[in-house]
């Protein structure tokens, strides 16, 4: 009896020491987890998973760089310009004597550097429309040190957004599409780029503001303005998520100084996707168009004209000949809704005929004279605007 109860009180001894021990160093061995009511939840409802890779940390965006740097590019362009003349290259004897002197010909001069985002496994690459507009050759070099000439597919000034295509060699890195809907203010987002010619560079930033406009940049404005680090080179390269994903194309800064002032904008993907596939398919992206000026209707104007204050645009000019004069409308009209959907600004005007496809007929409701009246517009399609934005 006396040998059973020692062997029971080792062992109980044995068994506080072992709690004591775990209970010291390994709390959490005790307890059972219970779920976090703060841990985020992703729902990725268009983007492809990253293939082993686990969740965003905080810490580190390692996996996002890893999944997105591979696809997005340099981009080198080049432009022939008219050499320098000798001052007798004119003289008829001077050339019967001498020939033709060297310096007289086209000189090839690098033109600028950018960035751009390979879309697809058939070598298409998205990136800025200045990047390349004043470039007669164009290569790409990929970062894995590989080369390519490009050719220009197509180009959108109005967005700012061009698409250029290379040889498409076996496993070419492929950017992923995000799901834009779901990008917020505060969100962290990586832009990824050349930044004057130094090489692939990532900077980290968080979302600042959406649906910029009234920037003056371009024609069709709805920028991702972003705190993330964008200097000369970065244009046309990728701004992705905390996953690596693309929400959106780096286009321009505010910069007084030409450098970095953290605010920078972005082309939303959507936005890029839909001028993308245009461009794809067609060569080059289709708007409608009226040929109207406008003006934004403040309640001082509206009082001019003697109607009471309401959402619409003014509609200070139009076109001899064009959609608009054809179908009626007047300077001065105030123009309400386009088929039954108001529309509050010229923006919203401009965005709403744009969208519509040319040839089509539609209802363009005003007022006149304080006087509603309804016309049927056939609506035009935009012409391309010049060559305007140097790199």
């Amino acid at each position: 009896m006396r040998r059973l109860w020692l062997i029971f009180a080792q062992t109980v001894t044995v068994s506080v020491a072992v709690f004591f021990v775990v209970g010291t160093l390994k709390p959490e061995w005790l307890h059972s987890p219970e779920p976090s009511e703060s841990a985020p939840v992703v729902t990725m409802q268009t983007a492809a998973p990253v293939a082993g890779a686990g969740p965003a940390s905080p810490s580190s965006y390692a996996d996002a760089v890893r999944h997105s740097m591979p696809a997005v590019v340099h981009i080198f362009t080049s432009q022939d310009i008219a050499g320098p003349r000798h001052p007798f290259q004119n003289d008829p004897l001077f050339r019967h004597f001498f020939g033709d002197r060297p310096g007289s010909g086209v000189q090839r001069q690098a033109a600028g550097l950018g960035s751009g985002v390979i879309v697809s496994p058939q070598g298409y690459i998205l990136t800025n429309n200045h990047v390349i507009e004043a470039a007669d050759e164009i290569e790409v070099a990929l970062n894995d040190g590989r080369k390519f000439s490009a050719k220009l597919i197509g180009r959108d000034p109005e967005t700012d957004l061009a698409m250029l295509q290379i040889p498409a060699p076996d496993a070419l890195p492929v950017i992923t599409f995000a799901q834009t809907e779901g990008l917020q203010i505060g969100d962290v987002v990586l832009a990824i780029g050349n930044p004057f010619g130094v090489g692939q560079t990532v900077t980290m930033g968080i979302v600042s503001a959406l649906g910029r406009s009234h920037l003056g940049i371009n024609t069709f404005e709805n920028y991702i303005q972003t705190d993330a680090a964008i200097n000369p080179g970065n244009s046309g390269g990728a701004l992705v998520d905390a996953r690596g994903n693309l929400v959106g194309i780096n286009s321009a800064i505010y910069s007084r100084s030409g450098g970095s002032m953290g605010i920078g904008f972005a082309i939303p993907v959507s936005l890029a996707r839909s001028v993308m596939e245009q461009i794809i398919q067609n060569g080059e992206v289709t708007r409608g168009w009226v040929g109207v000026e406008m003006q934004e209707l403040t309640p001082e104007l509206a009082e001019s004209f003697g109607i009471p204050a309401v959402k619409g645009t003014l509609i200070s000019g139009v076109l001899r000949g064009g959609p608009a004069d054809r179908a009626g409308i007047r300077p001065g009209d105030i123009l309400v809704a386009i088929d039954g959907e108001s529309l509050d600004g010229p923006r919203k005007m401009l965005e709403r005929v744009a969208a519509l496809p040319p040839g089509q007929q539609t209802k363009f409701q005003i007022l006149r004279k304080a006087q509603p009246l309804e016309l049927g517009v056939e609506i035009g399609r935009r012409p391309v605007p010049p060559k305007t934005r140097q790199p």
